[in-house]
């Protein structure tokens, strides 16, 4: 499946966006503004931006959780204005600030996220049967790392999803590491897509770093789920340039990844690699590319007004206790 000229610059733009937004979270942690946490996602920003370009309002999206989905959500349509909101524990957040990191966007069918490793699976197995049941030609995209894939939740969903036809979309951001883990450590086997043979689910292994060949993959994929022709497997070979999250020493088993590791990754940087490839094609002049960065620290720079100048979350008891059902 070949990407035509408006296809490219979308998926760029939208590159450009979440890498910019990524930036923009990693220093406000740094500078004490958000709460709770944040999962950096420098170095595997291109995977969600490709895997969500072209999916659709109603599809369902569980978004993997390196830079919070940002690159997934905002390249799906979502309005992620209340993004910065939530992280800053404002009324104006997508949750009202009571989440921190645990968004939600049910009109965009982005229902849920949690801290729980391997939590998406189940779900992605309920959503799909209902795609399936009303036949309106909706996919669910499951998007999660390398180590969700050591949870039991994974293979029953992948099995149930295979023996009933169901159009989700496995799509595993694999960029070796699961906090302090290698992912050598953690599976018999080089590709994580391996197991997807086990029921009989076709796979594919990409370049995670290039969000053009991920976005031929998944809209291969989400083609083939709108088909009815059943669920598949997309593995996006990708890097984690930082710490797991900021705070956490960057780790692989007990010893701190070196600098020529470091080195050796960002010279796959994907708007870097994107930028080539863009100017090499001549999709885009230089001119052009410099007027979608502006364009992006500008809608951050709006969404980070609309941020510091909203209230605080202040609920009262009886606003916290409202939807608590046992105690």
């Amino acid at each position: 499946m070949s990407l035509s000229k408006e296809q490219m610059v979308k998926l760029f733009t939208n590159l450009v966006r979440a890498s910019h937004y990524d930036k923009m979270m990693y220093r406000r942690m740094m500078q004490g503004k958000l709460i709770g946490f944040y999962h950096p996602a420098e170095g595997a920003i291109a995977p969600g931006v490709g895997a969500c370009t072209f999916l659709n309002k109603d599809d369902n999206l569980n978004p993997h959780h390196r830079g919070h989905g940002i690159g997934h959500m905002l390249s799906k349509g979502i309005d992620v204005s209340t993004f910065l909101a939530e992280h800053t524990g404002k009324e104006t957040g997508c949750c009202k600030g009571r989440s921190a990191w645990h968004f939600h966007y049910p009109d965009d069918k982005v229902y849920q996220q949690s801290g729980f490793i391997g939590h998406n699976f189940a779900p992605a197995v309920g959503w799909g049967y209902a795609a399936k049941v009303r036949g309106m030609g909706q996919v669910v995209m499951n998007c999660s790392g390398d180590g969700s894939y050591g949870e039991g939740r994974a293979h029953e969903s992948m099995l149930m999803c295979q023996n009933w036809q169901l159009p989700v979309i496995f799509f595993c951001e694999n960029n070796g590491m699961a906090i302090f883990s290698s992912a050598e450590e953690m599976h018999p086997t080089e590709d994580i897509s391996s197991m997807a043979q086990a029921y009989g689910m076709p796979a594919v292994i990409v370049d995670g770093q290039d969000v053009f060949a991920v976005a031929e993959v998944a809209m291969a994929a989400i083609d083939r789920a709108r088909k009815g022709k059943g669920p598949s497997f997309v593995e996006c070979k990708t890097m984690r340039y930082n710490e797991h999250d900021i705070g956490t020493p960057d780790l692989k088993g007990w010893e701190a990844r070196s600098e020529e590791e470091h080195a050796e990754m960002r010279k796959r940087e994907p708007v870097a690699l994107a930028t080539e490839r863009i100017l090499a094609d001549g999709i885009l002049s230089q001119t052009e590319i410099d007027g979608i960065h502006e364009a992006a620290l500008k809608e951050i720079e709006g969404v980070e007004d609309f941020a510091d100048s909203s209230e605080i979350s202040r609920p009262s008891e009886a606003e916290l206790l409202a939807d608590v059902f046992v105690d």
